[in-house]
């Protein structure tokens, strides 16, 4: 079994909500741009094109919308919340 090297990207601790919020919007609008135009319309033939232009305008809502509410829950919800 081939063992590939692993990638470590060094960066300061404060872009992680950036970062995180970021690739957790880019895999839900795929994940969801998806699942809605297959529900929608099915597999065509031009399924890949309808799904890479209904992603961008999806992942171009979602990031910033995860970032508002990631920011929100971590401040005003789980700060009232005491953890063991």
């Amino acid at each position: 079994m081939a063992k590939f090297p692993t990638i470590r990207i060094r960066t300061r601790r404060k872009y992680y909500r950036l970062i995180f919020t970021c690739l957790m919007a880019l895999m839900m609008s795929l994940i969801i741009s998806t699942a809605l135009i297959l529900v929608k319309a099915g597999y065509s033939d031009h399924f890949f094109a309808d799904l890479f232009n209904s992603w961008w305008l999806a992942f171009l809502f979602a990031w910033p919308s995860a970032y508002l509410c990631a920011y929100l829950i971590q401040e005003h919800v789980l700060s009232r919340i005491e953890f063991y």
